[in-house]
């Protein structure tokens, strides 16, 4: 019987709140229930917003909160090597392919097209891309990334299906609507989704399916708004020849309105509970695994 292997994964750009409290206990009481190993990764992908103090808090909370982890830490902007060996396999597949509009060039796009009706969106609400970026010629896309100009990798979502055909996931969780058991994975809602940029060469996605692979995690356990996020995952997994992990999704740690806790929206930190007086056990309570 293989050792479980589960994960938490926050990024450093700002301090840990209950939401993520709750996401590292379950994922360490459930490490400890299926006498499996917890790992720690710093997804620090994002060079302008992370930083060295928000790493350094990550232990300091996590310690404070009891949670132990194998070490060594996996830090991504350490291993861009892995991401660009997995984009190298999904070019050779013809699956690849560079667009070069601007944000406010999409917006322009996209309010353009929903002058006839809307324009469809993702799972996480954004516009599906709506640009030629496919449409341009081979000569013309080098010509242009020769040149400098800024772009986005983005994975051409048919053809990968095609590619795969259909696929599903085991979920030990809970999805948006309740879903458990056996889940279809619906990657064709994502629309031609970014797996990287000219100044960084992995985006969320592809990082997320690789350090898994690589790192042997079976089970990820993470929060219902990464439910769908799975469909793009899975297909990654399939085109690139990677392992299948067990999903567990589990629910939110909302606010007052209802929302998710957000470090955008200035939820409070644990550092600050913690200096108002809170202890671990009371944070347990929080977030609901108190007894």
């Amino acid at each position: 019987m293989h050792t479980r292997i589960l994960r938490f994964a926050p990024s450093p750009n700002g301090y840990l709140h209950l939401g993520h409290a709750f996401s590292a206990l379950l994922n360490h009481d459930m490490a400890r229930e299926l006498g499996g190993r917890l790992l720690l990764r710093i997804e620090d992908i994002d060079a302008q917003r992370s930083r060295p103090e928000f790493e350094a808090a990550i232990y300091e909370d996590l310690a404070w909160l009891g949670i132990s982890w194998a070490e060594p830490v996996r830090r991504q902007s350490e291993h861009f090597a892995d991401y660009e060996a997995a984009l190298l396999k999904l070019d050779a597949l013809g699956l690849l392919y560079p667009s070069f509009e601007s944000r406010s060039e999409i917006a322009a796009l996209i309010a353009e097209r929903e002058l006839h009706g809307r324009w469809p969106r993702d799972p996480d609400g954004v516009p599906l891309y709506p640009g030629r970026g496919r449409k341009l010629g081979a000569a013309e896309r080098k010509r242009r990334v020769a040149a400098g100009e800024a772009y986005a990798l983005r994975l051409a979502i048919d053809a990968a299906v095609a590619r795969t055909g259909v696929l599903t996931w085991t979920e030990t969780g809970l999805g948006p609507h309740d879903n458990t058991g056996t889940i279809t994975a619906a990657p064709l809602m994502w629309g031609d989704v970014i797996v990287a940029r000219k100044e960084t060469p992995t985006s969320y996605h592809l990082a997320a399916a690789v350090d898994d692979a690589l790192q042997g995690v079976t089970d990820v356990v993470r929060g219902q708004d990464l439910f769908w996020s799975t469909s793009i995952h899975r297909l990654l997994q399939a085109l690139l020849g990677l392992p299948e992990p067990i999903y567990h999704h589990h629910r939110l740690i909302l606010d007052a309105e209802g929302k998710k806790l957000a470090k955008s929206t200035q939820a409070k930190s644990l550092r600050d509970l913690r200096a108002e007086g809170a202890t671990a056990q009371d944070i347990r309570r929080m977030v609901g695994l108190g007894r």
